[in-house]
């Protein structure tokens, strides 16, 4: 079995990287508690995936393994999501009785965020038939590597408990968890320079 190629996303390839996450997350207690049912899920996810990671594409800092195996999205030092874009797709497509406690985990996440220079870890997946291989790892790896050569820390947020052993392989730590009402917690980490 062959090792499939780490690369830099190419033009033209946006659509099949948030293709990728979409299958990724269809078990994700976060986002489907914010999208429930499948027609919800299969219209809004992908623009919020692109509202809170479109920068990354813009940026050049979007990862993927192989023929689309495995995806992630990147923030380098002063890139962040764009915040009103969040808000405007989460108004426009959430319950509204959900909002009063996703606006607060939204407002804990901020609060938690780096204030320091660090690449930021926005969405990260491995398409849905091919998980447990050990193709998110080696989508890891190399993308560490990557980050490693600024010798700055990592940051990401973690909907999802069961991916948290995953990430402390990989040298993050959980470092605050953001939780409001019937919202599932978003668990915050953090990997020290290399």
């Amino acid at each position: 079995m062959s090792v499939p190629d780490f690369t830099v996303l190419g033009d033209g390839e946006e659509q099949r990287a948030l293709d990728v996450l979409v299958t990724a997350f269809t078990a994700d207690p976060v986002i489907r508690w914010l999208y429930p049912d499948a027609s919800s899920y299969l219209t809004h996810f992908p623009v919020f995936l692109k509202a809170f990671g479109g920068k990354a594409f813009a940026s050049h800092t979007v990862w993927r393994l192989g023929e689309f195996e495995a995806v992630a999205l990147w923030y380098g030092p002063q890139v962040e999501p764009d915040g009103d874009a969040v808000v405007a797709e989460i108004t426009r497509s959430v319950a509204a009785d959900q909002h009063v406690d996703v606006f607060a985990v939204l407002d804990q996440m901020g609060a938690a965020h780096p204030t320091f220079p660090h690449w930021y870890l926005p969405w990260f997946g491995v398409e849905g038939g091919r998980q447990g291989k050990g193709l998110g790892g080696k989508l890891m790896r190399n993308c560490l590597a990557f980050v490693d050569g600024d010798h700055l820390p990592a940051y990401l947020e973690s909907p999802n408990a069961r991916n948290l052993p995953f990430y402390e392989r990989h040298g993050f730590v959980v470092t605050g968890v953001s939780q409001a009402g019937a919202c599932p917690p978003v668990y915050s980490m953090l990997r020290p320079p290399r």
